[in-house]
């Protein structure tokens, strides 16, 4: 324990930057070689039993399969540091009247989008915030991690954009509606390492509980497929984030579902 007159600073990790790339690593690892394949299997699956998915919206799906997704980063963040309709600090929230129409499976994977289009965004104003000096000491390897993260993320976005595409519906390129201002204040008070950890813990959490609650009300089974693909995924960022924080890596035997986000968010900003 500190004294009093200890003047070292606190490190930004709970735990080494040794341990902290080699964590990385496994987890693109992972993601390359299981999660990936895996969701584009299912993404294909989904959008084949759409007899509209043709032309251009079929062309878009292969863009998807052949492994575009980590290109999109730039259109998504686009999207993601433009104008606010409702805080002014960088992530979109408008939705309109072509989001909140959707319905079953296909609202739900516009949610998830927005989510996943969230995880995007707040990754990189931290990445932003990191390398312009505004966190204080950043070890690299929390850049990477960072990196990492928000390539998976947008991997999943365009997952589910290929499948709303593939049933003739426009791709989602807004953060979520309802869950974008809250984010952007807790984001205004981060000044350090575990604060943009806690941040991103908490878009984590929300993003897996929330698959973890759509596997209940999805009907199709290719639909329940990707979000038990992706889901995963999101805890196994959060658990690196635990360990950075100095928490224990999986603190509920089961994952909850208190924090998962409803498909209301979408009916307005």
């Amino acid at each position: 324990m500190r004294n009093r007159t200890d003047r070292t600073p606190t490190p930004p990790l709970e735990i080494s930057e040794a341990e902290l790339v080699e964590m990385t690593r496994d987890l693109e690892a992972v993601h390359q070689d299981v999660s990936l394949p895996a969701l584009q299997q299912s993404v294909e699956q989904w959008v084949e039993t759409n007899h509209e998915a043709a032309g251009p919206r079929r062309a878009s799906r292969r863009s998807f399969l052949l492994g575009s997704g980590a290109a999109a980063v730039g259109g998504v963040l686009l999207a993601a540091c433009g104008s606010s309709s409702s805080s002014g600090s960088g992530a979109t929230t408008t939705v309109g009247g072509k989001l909140s129409s959707l319905t079953g499976d296909l609202k739900v994977a516009a949610l998830a989008a927005s989510l996943e289009n969230l995880g995007v965004y707040a990754y990189n104003a931290g990445i932003q915030a990191a390398t312009a000096g505004r966190l204080g000491s950043v070890p690299p390897a929390v850049v990477t991690f960072a990196q990492t993260a928000m390539a998976q993320h947008t991997q999943h976005a365009e997952a589910w954009n290929a499948v709303l595409t593939g049933a003739g519906k426009a791709k989602v390129t807004v953060t979520d509606p309802a869950l974008t201002p809250t984010v952007n204040q807790m984001f205004s008070q981060v000044t350090d390492v575990p604060g943009l950890a806690r941040l991103a813990l908490t878009i984590e959490n929300v993003a897996a509980q929330t698959y973890q609650a759509g596997i209940g009300v999805l009907s199709s089974s290719q639909a329940l497929a990707t979000a038990a693909t992706i889901q995963p995924v999101e805890m196994q960022h959060a658990a690196i984030l635990n360990f950075v924080l100095g928490n224990y890596p999986v603190p509920n035997a089961f994952n909850p579902t208190t924090d998962a986000r409803p498909v209301s968010d979408l009916d307005g900003s």
